[in-house]
Formats: C-alpha cells, structure tokens, sequence
C-alpha cells in the first residue's frame, strides 16, 4: 500500500508539472487523502504492529479511502452533467482561505466547480477521477481484506 500510495502521489505531481494540468480543488482534496494513507501505510510499516493495530490502521485507512471514494464519485457526477447544469467556478483557493472559516472552505471544496467538471486528461478512455474512483475502491478492498485476516 505504501508503494501504491506514493506512485500515485507522485504521479498526481507528474500531471501537475510536467503535464501542466491544473488541478481542481476535488483533485487536490483526493491527494491529501492519498497522503494520509501514504502515512498510515508508512507508520503501519515502522511499528510493525500486531493483530490491534493492523485492524485499527486497516479502519483509518477505510475511512480515508471512503471519503476519497466520495470526493472521486462527486468529480465523476460533475464531469457527467450536461453543460447548462455545470457549477460556476468559485475563488481560488487562497482566496477563499483568506475569507471564510475552514469549515466554509471544506465544505466549498467538496461541493467543486466548474473546473472540477473538465475532463483535461485521460487513460484507456477514463478520466482522472474515475481512475482514482477505482483506486479508492482497491484500498477498500485491501484494508478490509487485512482487517478480517488481522
């Protein structure tokens, strides 16, 4: 998982400044939850814990992967809506930190944008989000798989 995690992280990076695709701030959202579970994976490899703490960094690993599984299904339904219903695109992201408590810009973020609806790249006929939809369905399964053998 700490491999998976870090090539995808590295490859959101790749898209960023090589590709030059711009990231929404949906894509942004799902990078900092595959961090966190970079994290959980990494911490889960130095202690080496035992039945207990494989099942509870299998739990925190499920709960981040679901709600990267969430913020992934929010940018696929957007990239599939009609033009006329597509959402105007907001401030920025500084902007808006600038502005609003953070619990306003957590909940503007998920909400997403017009930007978040572009589809600007994609890999055997799907899009970033569905890629990373797919991804957060894999850790599931993974971190699932180890909490029962746990």
């Amino acid at each position: 998982m700490l491999l998976m995690a870090t090539v995808i992280i590295g490859f959101s990076y790749f898209c960023q400044y090589i590709l030059l695709l711009e990231p929404c701030s949906l894509c942004i959202m799902q990078r900092f939850l595959y961090i966190f579970i970079g994290l959980f994976a990494l911490l889960a490899v130095l202690q080496n814990p035992k039945r207990i703490g494989l099942r509870i960094y299998a739990t925190l690993t499920i709960l981040i992967s679901v709600l990267g599984f969430m913020v992934a299904g929010r940018q696929i339904w957007l990239q599939h809506l009609p033009a006329d219903q597509i959402p105007s695109c907001g401030p920025s992201l500084i902007d808006m930190l600038e502005s609003f408590p953070i619990i306003e810009v957590l909940e503007v973020l998920f909400m997403g944008n017009g930007n978040c609806a572009e589809v600007i790249w994609q890999f055997l006929g799907f899009s970033i989000a569905e890629w990373s939809f797919f991804l957060f369905v894999i850790f599931i399964a993974i971190n699932i798989r180890v909490w029962l053998k746990g």
